[in-house]
C-alpha cells in the first residue's frame, strides 16, 4: 500500500490505498518510516498518494486498536524532518488527522485546488502527535493552530494558501511536475552547497 520509486536521485512515495482513502495502518507506517530513515541517499523526497485524498489519517479500527498512540507516528515526522535532502508534500486531494504529521515534517507543501485540511482528533477522542501542534504552530501562527485544532475547523485550499500552512495551489495533473521543478534547483546544485542552504534556512538567527 505504499509504493517507492527510487530509481534516481529523486525518490517519490506513494500512498496507495485509495479505495479506503488512503488511511494509514501500521504496515503503512512502518514502511514509510523505513523510507525516510533509507532516504539519506536520496536528493530530494517527494511524498503523495493515489485518488483522490491524500490521507484520511489513521485507519480508524486500527486507532481505536492502538495504533493512535503508537510512536511510529513521531518516529515517521522525526525522520522527515531530520533528513538533509529536500522533502516535498504533494499532496493530491484532503489531508486530515495523523497525516498531518508527514506534511508539517517536510520542507514544502503544495495541495490541489479542491484539497481540505482538517484534524479531528479532538471529535474521535484522541490526543494529537506531540510535534504536530508545534510544526503548525510554527507555520500558522498559534490561533490559526487552534482553528484546527480546539475549534475542529476544515481548511480550504485557499485558507490554508493564506495562512501559510501550504506554499502553493498546483492543478491535479501538474502536481507531480511542480512537485519535480521544486526539487530541481536543490539537485543540481553540489550535494554539500544544497544541504547547507537548507539548513540555514532552518536555523534560528542568533542575536548580534
Amino acid at each position: 500500500m505504499i509504493e517507492l520509486e527510487a530509481s534516481g536521485e529523486v525518490w517519490v512515495a506513494t500512498l496507495n490505498r485509495p479505495d479506503k482513502a488512503n488511511a494509514l495502518t501500521e504496515p503503512m507506517l512502518e514502511r514509510l518510516l523505513e523510507i525516510s530513515q533509507s532516504a539519506h541517499e536520496a536528493r530530494a523526497l517527494i511524498i503523495t498518494g493515489r485518488g483522490k485524498v491524500f490521507s484520511a489519517g489513521a485507519d480508524l479500527d486500527a486507532a481505536r486498536a492502538g495504533l493512535a498512540t503508537s510512536p511510529l507516528w513521531e518516529q515517521l515526522s522525526a525522520a522527515i524532518a531530520a533528513l538533509p535532502c529536500v522533502t516535498i508534500a504533494a499532496l493530491n486531494g484532503t489531508l486530515a488527522g495523523g497525516a498531518f504529521g508527514m506534511a508539517l515534517a517536510c520542507d514544502l507543501r503544495i495541495a490541489v485546488p479542491d484539497a481540505k485540511f482538517f484534524y479531528p482528533v479532538m471529535k474521535h477522542g484522541f490526543l494529537p502527535q506531540p510535534s504536530d501542534p508545534l510544526r503548525m504552530w510554527a507555520l500558522i501562527g498559534p490561533a490559526r493552530t487552534k482553528l484546527v485544532f480546539v475549534a475542529g475547523q476544515k481548511l480550504t485550499a485557499s485558507e490554508a494558501l493564506q495562512f501559510g500552512l501550504i506554499e502553493r495551489i498546483v492543478d491535479l495533473d501538474t502536481l507531480m511536475e511542480n512537485a519535480h521543478s521544486l526539487a530541481s534547483d536543490f539537485t543540481a546544485a553540489p550535494k554539500g552547497i544544497a544541504e547547507d542552504i537548507k539548513r540555514m534556512c532552518d536555523s534560528e538567527i542568533e542575536p548580534v
